[in-house]
């Protein structure tokens, strides 16, 4: 079978401004149809990785290839690309139609055309019937729609999200989520989205690049990111799982290691591990929670809740294990009786809900998050290029 040929290529990519290395030799590979999440925090380079592939910043090194062409010099107005930028910049002169028709009528597209492709391009988005309205008569979430009307109807190769709900409070955001899966399904179309929202990523994503200080972490399905984390940093920032030190005391072929953490003993069911120091990923959901006189945790650590905090479809501990001088954070159904701060409770948890990851002996913290660098801290270029 011929291996199909990827809608965009990222080949070698290092940025820096000035001094700082925005993005260090990045590779990726984007499939045509794909909805791709660069996902990281503030400073990462996701925003720079984005403007790259647009041609709104040109990569001190490496390339960029769309189907196969080579566009790293292209200006972004020559590129078959379009940016949704995180706040709907719509002209305010122009109204909705005006402002979906733009690119067309720079593209010097006849009336009728650009009336049909407008109104396909408004269906899409569920905006038919606001063809007259001015942007100071659109809510916060319809301005949005109108501007990705306007980057579809360009009918780009790729279209670029900017953390396009950011702005948006979080019905509007929901609600936007599912229409932008929606109109991904019925266009085909390629996406890149950016976005530091793990929840969000992880709701429209095919797949993840976790990005962290200008390198990508780990690329993969939402789930295998969850689930099997290539990194600590991938670990906590994609759900803020518990990341514990143990010690492998021995690992067999059949997949499970038995593991030292403090005095405690378990067994976990994890891909075999070299015998030594190693990191236990841990997420909260998977760590049960109980009265520390109770019988149904026999394995059970104890400790002390510090903090306790009301989600709405539950209850987040953060527990005091004095025994192994670290805490735990554990999530718990709505349903549950809540603990209160100060109390003394049992923790304990399923050995196949665990993932191992290497540790040097000399780690015995996981790393602090990265600190916020200035390159992802750019101003958006306004919309008609």
């Amino acid at each position: 079978m011929t291996a199909v040929e990827p809608r965009v290529r990222v080949e070698g990519i290092t940025h820096r401004f000035g001094e700082l290395t925005a993005l260090d030799d990045v590779v990726l590979d984007i499939a045509p149809g794909e909805l791709l999440t660069l996902l990281g925090p503030s400073g990462c380079g996701k925003t720079t990785l984005l403007r790259i592939i647009a041609g709104f910043e040109r990569p001190s090194e490496g390339r960029v290839l769309i189907d196969g062409d080579d566009v790293t010099s292209l200006p972004a107005n020559k590129r078959p690309t379009n940016l949704v930028f995180q706040r709907p910049t719509l002209f305010p002169h122009l109204d909705v139609f005006g402002n979906v028709a733009f690119g067309l009528s720079v593209a010097r597209v006849d009336k009728a055309e650009q009336r049909r492709r407008v109104a396909e391009a408004l269906a899409l988005v569920r905006l038919e019937g606001y063809e007259k309205r001015r942007s100071h008569e659109l809510s916060g979430g319809q301005m949005q729609r109108v501007a990705l009307a306007r980057a579809l109807v360009n009918r780009p190769a790729v279209l670029l999200l900017d953390e396009p709900l950011s702005a948006l409070d979080l019905k509007i955001r929901l609600e936007m989520e599912v229409e932008l899966r929606r109109v991904h399904r019925e266009t085909g179309a390629t996406f890149v989205y950016v976005t530091h929202d793990q929840r969000e990523a992880m709701a429209l994503s095919d797949r993840l690049v976790v990005m962290n200080d200008g390198h990508v972490e780990q690329v993969d399905t939402p789930t295998e990111v969850y689930r099997c984390p290539s990194s600590v940093f991938a670990a906590q920032f994609v759900g803020d799982a518990n990341v514990l030190p143990v010690e492998v005391l021995e690992a067999d072929s059949g997949g499970s290691s038995l593991l030292a953490l403090g005095e405690h003993r378990m067994r976990v069911a994890c891909p075999p591990t070299a015998a030594g120091p190693a990191w236990l990923v841990l997420r909260p959901e998977a760590v049960r929670v109980a009265g520390s006189n109770a019988n149904g945790l026999p394995d059970a650590l104890t400790g002390r809740v510090r903090d306790v905090a009301f989600r709405g479809t539950g209850f987040t501990y953060r527990i005091e294990l004095p025994a192994l001088g670290l805490h735990v954070k554990a999530e718990t159904h709505v349903a549950s009786v809540p603990h209160e701060v100060d109390e003394p409770v049992a923790v304990e948890w399923d050995g196949d809900a665990c993932w191992l990851l290497e540790r040097a002996a000399s780690e015995t913290e996981p790393p602090p998050p990265p600190i916020a660098a200035e390159a992802d801290l750019e101003i958006a270029p306004e919309p008609g290029r």
